[in-house]
């Protein structure tokens, strides 16, 4: 029996389980010939890119509804190891145990964590980056009435103003708001090293961004970086000091770790090269998916770490590992336009289209692509096989494209 091995439970992974099961489908080989297994530590798929909204304890889905019906074997693991010259990987079991796994392609989908930093009073910063440290931020916000009165209880300091960072400032406001009711006193600051909101976004949404930003009170700090924090403020490079009883960090995300046990080039951000069918340069056997990996695209770019681009290289990793054990054809990397749709809370969101990054929709048109994105496309079906493998059909792809 030959064995498709993919490593993650996150989009890129999960998409990689279906498209290989898909791909042995089609090939009508059975699957006493060819297994597909994937292995994760938890039992759900994290809606990663929701986990700046309230709630969040709602944004996961059993794996189980997606895998078990198409017959994937789910590894419930921790992996720490991998041996490319052997092919396999070596992990440790929810009771503690080792368990070492072989394969004969492997499908890398470990995703990217943010990169906490090293300052006085780091361990006094949440973040979103999972669904743990959203959970505990979403706790510790309904926690704060009850706290005693004091002038930052109500004040959230949000370090980061890219994506992620403006993405949970703009929805803080009405999140305090609803804790700490009508006659407190709510403050949400946005605090960047870089002299403009959204950097990495450009220029094109800019305006819309400082609108929304201006219209929910969302205060900026820009040009300073985090000294410091405690549980009363933070600290800022200028001398400053806030204060807050929240001081969110969303500044900065590498790959993996696992990527350095795989020797291939890698980026600034960890991401290993890969070619044209996500095949991890010089390794034979393994390719890499989602966050993982640092695949060209139109115009020479590289793709961002987003579930847009982590759906789309997981379908093709998948199909692309088990084409190469079952000797079908191959199929190029070939990922939708690239858009991008920021949630502006209250204040709608914006979309915009290509590298240069030109506004196509602002206001409740594109809150409702928004809301599209967030409430389904970025949902596999569950529960029914015929379903999820018609699905696995096609490159996932926005229909407004």
């Amino acid at each position: 029996m030959s064995e498709v091995l993919i490593i993650g439970g996150g989009f890129a992974g999960v998409w990689s389980a279906v498209a290989a099961v898909g791909q042995r489908r089609a090939a009508g080989v059975p699957e006493s010939d060819m297994r597909v297994t994937l292995v994760s530590a938890g039992d759900d798929l994290v809606i990663r890119p929701r986990l700046y909204e309230a709630d969040p304890e709602r944004m996961r889905l059993s794996l189980d509804r997606v895998l078990g019906p198409i017959g994937v074997r789910r590894v419930a693991a921790t992996i720490t190891g991998i041996d490319t010259e052997n092919r396999e990987v070596i992990g440790i079991g929810r009771d503690g145990t080792s368990t070492v796994l072989p394969y004969h392609r492997l499908v890398l989908a470990t995703g990217s964590h943010v990169v906490r930093p090293s300052l006085p009073g780091a361990e006094y910063l949440f973040d979103i980056d999972t669904l743990a440290g959203a959970a505990a931020l979403d706790a510790h916000l309904q926690r704060l009435p009850s706290r005693p009165d004091s002038e930052g209880r109500f004040t959230v300091v949000v370090v980061g103003a890219g994506f992620t960072g403006i993405e949970i400032a703009t929805e803080l406001g009405w999140r305090l708001r609803a804790v700490a009711g009508d006659t407190e006193q709510v403050r949400v600051v946005l605090v960047d090293r870089n002299e403009n909101v959204g950097h990495e976004l450009g220029e094109g949404p800019r305006p819309q961004i400082l609108e929304a930003l201006n219209e929910l009170g969302v205060e900026r700090r820009l040009g300073v970086s985090l000294q410091s924090a405690t549980p009363e403020g933070a600290r800022l490079s200028d001398g400053s000091e806030i204060a807050a009883a929240t001081v969110i960090w969303t500044a900065g995300m590498v790959a993996s770790p696992l990527t350095e046990q795989v020797p291939a080039p890698r980026d600034r951000l960890g991401r290993l090269a890969v070619d044209d069918f996500l095949r991890v340069v010089g390794v034979p056997g393994v390719y890499a998916a989602g966050d993982t990996a640092a695949p060209l695209v139109e115009e020479g770019q590289t793709v961002t770490q987003s579930c847009q681009y982590a759906m789309p290289q997981g379908h093709f990793a998948g199909v692309n590992a088990a084409a190469d054990l079952l000797g079908t054809k191959q199929m190029v990397f070939a990922p939708p336009a690239y858009v991008t749709c920021l949630d502006l809370g209250p204040a709608g969101a914006v979309l915009t289209t290509g590298w240069t990054r030109k506004v196509v929709a602002t206001r409740d048109d594109a809150k409702n692509v928004k809301q599209m994105i967030n409430a389904e496309l970025i949902y596999p079906p569950t529960d029914d096989a015929e379903t999820i493998l018609a699905w696995a059909n096609e490159a996932p792809t926005l229909p407004f494209m």
